[in-house]
């Protein structure tokens, strides 16, 4: 059994078909509207005709009664059409109306006079069966049946009324006359299948553009809305939009693919987006205790709790208007008063630290782990912005940034350390202590700081009820590791994952799910004790420890997935709805309603040059129209030998226009006996792609058609017979032998032939509007002249033998009286070549809106392709800003992994950092420097020709962690695949090239104090060894390193000399091995680490010797 969907249609599918159905249905009401006003025009013009002649209506009530009800039934179906009063499942039914009118219309015009000929209304019967392909709302099966019904009807309704019923009079050659109708009608049906299948193909594909329009617009909504997530995830609105708009240009700018993922310029000036702002407060904390906790966590424990513990201090900084600005390790620093200036900033910063304190109490009560907050905070002004051109991080500059942080290093665990500054913008909202923090800080001693520490509310309360507080049940968890009894603890947070917002197609996170799984209510901090969560956690310890399973990848796609095609699904009914009766005939703003030319001459280049894959099949569909009109005539013709002579001459010509046209297939088909002919390919693309070589082609393919439809009519005119002779006695023409209709009987033929010659000038359905408008007008003017002057006499002649009357001086009238419009010769060659004329021209108009409105939308939604390819980059450069590379991948693309933390642990990763100490000697705040602004120009100068430094391929190996202040770090060896993570040489070629990178960086260096008349000296710590990578924090996810490895690094900059690379001994060894020379410092005292013995290396030695490990 075959599987489901195999060969049926799925929902989609079906709902597709469905809308493309409606699609088809509207989009057959212009050429619909077209017919009925053509056929209400030319029942108008006929009963014009007919009573401006002064023909009898006694005589010819018939007709004039039924074209008078055919106009009615017209004018009551068009109403019904355009006003939409009957829903478009009615409109097949309207059409078959429309089909049985014309063809009662026919069948009258056939019996309307006592005499019927061969070839009566063979015109009318075409124009009927090319109409039901052309013009009117039918599916291909049942147009095919309607033509068959026209075209066989007349054909047995003819023939007995020639045969059967009428065996006094036969008609003379009447087989081959019912022959040459056949294949005038066959010739018809085939061209009007020809033109429907190709416009069905090229509805179908315009119904496939619009949906995948549609679609571009959606996903460019979507990206738009990501992007913005994004951006103002890492930075302020208000200098992301001036960013990203400077991005846009560029990325426009760069055609490249290539150079717009690199996005680096090379200019003597960086843009700087900084501002200043007055009047706020600066938040620094630091959670005392975490260093020695993280040493014991695995890299997802240490994720998990890095994120879960940001995240909810992301909460409580939204709770009290505070913007985190950055967390550095375990350090977490953030401002109130940004970026719209608050009064209350200094509460807002004081109670949000407070409720750290808080927090981390809770933890440190639920899980028994020695951990603690300390909190420092400042009031006064700072320089907020981003520096640099990679790694975007909003940072705040001054030296009230400074003082701030130093409040934090000389606060006490569990306390907010604030300033007097600060203390005055409280307005005694808080009680507060003496701080002594110059005790603890040298800093705040020199700059003679006097600090306080506030008093928490909430510790009365809880001294109060003391006694009455449940201790938390801690010690059923101690067998557990603290790293666990925190990350269990932390994970009941259930803080947002980093990018969480790029999941929804929204771009925003929803409230009740977060990550697959329903959000925990944000923990209210308590007033009094907290036993309900000391209780939960305890319980949950009793249970087998596992991390929440994550959710359903393949699911969660196809649900998003399914609603995206809904929402499409949607778009579309809409956006067909809209195509009402008066939508359709709204004029253009992009086209010219006159010449149908485009208002843009850059478009109208564009559409004339566009390929034309299928021209090869217009000239075929020509090739069978020239067959039919020979076969017509020959059937007909009284000199079948010359008649096949100038056949042969012409066909030669049409086929070698043929044969060029498929001369690719013919390579193709006969390789071997054309293998010489390696250029015919080169032949067939060239008529694809080529105007210049399908217009002639078209051209000759033209005129050889129609010469071939008046060549019975002009070459080949037969001796004139007795009766058009004008000494020709009629009053002895019983007498006379009857031969004029027996001989001009080909005359009716050769102007069908004239018709089907202008149905193939519209069979070129891509081909140029005026051109086919120039042969329809000149094939047709053509025709009329052959008929009323060059002719003229055999039309005249052919009318007599036909109708004869007695006198002779008022032939002409008396032929018209008798016969009626529609069966005198002349004027039935006239009105039937002015009808298909005015077809074959509303036809061709209405295929070429088609094809320009097709154009159009191509055009626009290529444009739209390309933005969202443009979005897509700028994604992809906003987010590798904030990520390396390799992570960013998880969290943009068509694969994205945004569900689940990222975390890594690397064996060997080197980490840098390299500072400029003397910027801060440099650094001042006065009127001249803008208060700092210029100073921090400089800083954007050097931080971005550091980044600079790094676009080179030399060093794409080097991912830049982040800047602090004036310090930058970077990192070797993150984006090492877990194959090549134990390579050794691999690993010490990434410790050889970060040394070159920071030599790198002297260099730059030192051509920014040759231009700004500076003296900055970069200092260089260095070290490798393990670490953990991840992306933490939901409101502004950062990517960082964690671990010993990092630490050291630190300190090895913070303990080194002015434009020197200090390493550790491990580091030195394997730099020693690269060809590095290194001299020993010696033992060094190291924070937390004790004495180290450290070098530092050679820099002009490695710059001899070049990189070794390369």
């Amino acid at each position: 059994m075959p599987a489901k969907g195999k060969y049926l249609l799925n929902d989609q599918e079906l709902k597709q078909e469905a809308l493309y159905r409606k699609f088809s249905c509207i989009s057959q009401y212009q050429p619909l509207v077209l017919l009925l006003g053509l056929s209400m025009l030319s029942c108008a013009v006929l009963l014009i005709l007919f009573f401006s002649l002064r023909l009898s209506a006694q005589e010819h009530k018939a007709f004039v009664s039924v074209v008078s009800c055919g106009l009615c039934v017209f004018l009551a179906v068009f109403v019904l059409v355009c006003t939409e009063v009957l829903s478009q499942r009615w409109r097949r039914l309207l059409g078959l109306l429309v089909w049985a009118t014309h063809l009662s219309l026919g069948f009258t015009f056939i019996f309307s006079s006592g005499r019927i000929w061969p070839w009566d209304q063979v015109p009318f019967f075409l124009f009927i069966i090319f109409t039901v392909y052309t013009m009117l709302p039918f599916q291909m099966a049942y147009a095919v049946i309607l033509s068959v019904i026209s075209s066989v009807s007349h054909i047995i309704v003819v023939s007995l009324r020639l045969t059967v019923f009428n065996t006094s009079n036969p008609c003379p050659h009447l087989t081959t006359q019912m022959l040459s109708n056949a294949v005038v009608f066959l010739c018809g049906s085939v061209v009007g299948a020809f033109h429907k299948i190709l416009m069905e193909r090229a509805l179908r594909q315009t119904f496939k553009d619009t949906l995948s329009c549609l679609s571009s617009r959606m996903k460019l909504e979507i990206e738009k809305r990501q992007q913005e997530n994004l951006l103002q995830s890492v930075l302020p609105v208000y200098i992301s939009m001036k960013m990203k708009l400077a991005i846009m240009e560029r990325l426009r700018e760069c055609k490249d693919k290539e150079e717009q993922q690199r996005l680096v310029k090379d200019n003597n000036f960086h843009s700087l987006y900084v501002k200043r702002h007055e009047n706020v407060s600066i938040l620094y904390a630091d959670i005392v205790g975490f260093t020695q906790l993280a040493s014991d966590c695995s890299p997802k424990e240490l994720v998990i709790m890095l994120n879960e513990l940001f995240g909810k201090f992301d909460q409580i900084a939204k709770e009290n208007d505070c913007m985190r600005i950055k967390i550095l390790g375990d350090c977490y620093y953030c401002v109130s008063g940004l970026p719209v200036s608050l009064s209350k900033h200094a509460k807002n910063c004081v109670k949000m630290g407070l409720d750290m304190c808080e927090a981390i109490k809770q933890v440190r009560e639920a899980t028994g782990v020695d951990i603690n907050m300390r909190v420092g905070v400042h009031s006064g002004n700072v320089l907020c912005g981003v520096i640099g051109l990679r790694k975007w991080q909003f940072d705040v500059w001054s030296h009230d940034v400074t003082l701030a942080n130093h409040m934090e290093s000389g606060g006490l665990p569990g306390r907010v350390h604030i300033t007097e500054a600060t203390l005055k913008h409280l307005n005694k909202a808080y009680e507060v202590e003496e701080g002594n923090g110059h005790e603890r800080d040298p800093y705040l001693k020199e700059m003679n700081v006097h600090t306080y520490l506030v008093i928490d509310p909430r510790s009365k309360d809880q001294t109060q009820n003391k006694s009455t507080a449940i201790k938390p049940r801690v010690n059923d968890g101690l067998k557990m590791r603290a790293s666990v009894r925190m990350t269990r603890y932390l994970e009941s947070w259930g803080a947002v994952k980093p990018f969480a917002h790029l999941q929804s197609r929204e771009g925003f996170p929803t409230d009740a799910m977060v990550n697959g799984k329903t959000r925990f209510k944000d923990i209210q901090l308590r007033t009094q004790q907290c036993p309900k969560i000391t209780e939960s956690f305890d319980e949950s310890l009793e249970e087998p420890f596992s991390l929440p399973a994550p959710p359903n990848n393949t699911y969660k796609n196809k649900s998003q997935k399914s609603k995206f095609d809904e929402e499409l699904h949607n778009e579309m009914i809409t956006t067909i709805d809209e195509l009402s009766s008066s939508k359709q005939w709204v004029k253009s703003e992009e086209i010219r309603s006159l010449t149908m030319w485009f208002t843009k001459k850059e478009l109208e280049k564009q559409y004339r040059a566009i390929d034309l894959p299928g021209f090869k099949y217009y000239i075929g569909c020509a090739t069978f129209i020239f067959l039919c009109i020979f076969l017509v005539q020959m059937f007909v013709t009284g000199h079948p030998d010359s008649l096949a002579i100038g056949f042969g001459v012409l066909a030669c010509v049409l086929l070698l226009t043929l044969g060029v046209c498929f001369s690719g297939h013919l390579q193709r088909l006969f390789p071997e006996k054309l293998a010489s002919c390696q250029w015919l390919p080169a032949v067939s693309e060239a008529v694809v792609k080529r105007p210049c070589v399908r217009l002639p082609l078209a051209t000759i393919a033209t005129a050889i058609i129609i010469i071939m439809a008046i060549f019975n009519l002009c070459f080949l005119t037969p001796p004139l017979p007795a009766q058009c002779s004008t000494d020709f006695d009629r009053s002895n023409s019983t007498s006379a032998p009857d031969t004029a209709d027996i001989v001009l009987y080909y005359l009716p033929y050769s102007v069908y032939s004239c018709i089907l010659a202008l149905i193939a000038c519209g069979v070129f359905l891509r081909m140029s509007f005026e051109l086919k408008v120039l042969f329809l007008s000149g094939a047709s003017a053509a025709y009329y002249i052959i008929i009323f002057y060059s002719q003229e006499h055999l039309f005249t002649c052919y009318g007599r033998a036909l109708y004869p009357t007695h006198n002779s001086s008022d032939s002409l009238d008396s032929v018209l009286m008798e016969a009626g419009l529609i069966k005198h010769p002349q004027l039935m060659s006239c009105i039937y070549i002015t009808l298909f004329l005015v077809t074959m021209l509303l036809i061709s108009r209405h295929n070429e809106h088609c094809c320009r409105q097709d154009f159009l939308l191509k055009n626009k939604n290529r444009t739209e392709q390309d933005e969202i390819m443009t979005r897509e980059n700028l994604n992809r450069l906003l987010l590798e800003n904030v990520l390396p590379a390799h992570v960013a991948a998880r969290f943009v693309g068509e694969n994205k992994k945004n569900e689940d933390l990222y975390y890594q642990s690397y064996d060997c990763v080197c980490v840098m950092f390299a500072s400029v100490p003397d910027f801060k000697e440099f650094y001042t705040e006065c009127d001249i420097n803008k208060e700092g602004l210029e100073c921090l120009r400089l800083l954007n100068e050097i931080i971005a020709d550091f980044d600079e430094v790094l676009s080179k391929p030399k060093f794409s190996g080097v991912e830049k962690i982040k800047t602090i202040g004036s310090t930058y770090m970077a990192a070797a060896g993150l984006s090492a695949s877990p194959g090549q993570e134990t390579n050794q040489e691999r690993q010490q070629a990434q410790i050889g090239n970060m040394v070159e990178f920071a030599i790198a960086l002297m260099g730059k260096l030192d051509g920014i104090n040759r231009h700004s008349f500076n003296s900055f000296r970069l200092r260089v710590g260095i070290n490798h060894g393990p670490v953990i990578a991840g992306v933490i924090g939901a409101r502004k996810p950062q990517y960082d390193i964690w671990g010993n490895t990092v630490n050291v690094a630190s300190r090895m900059e913070s303990t080194g000399e002015l434009g020197k690379i200090q390493v550790t001994e491990e580091t030195s060894d394997v730099l020693q091995k690269l060809g590095y020379s290194c001299e020993c410092r010696g033992l060094i005292n190291v924070k937390g680490k004790g004495e180290l013995r450290t070098f530092f290396v050679c820099t002009d030695m490695s710059k001899q010797q070049g990189m070794g490990h390369s």
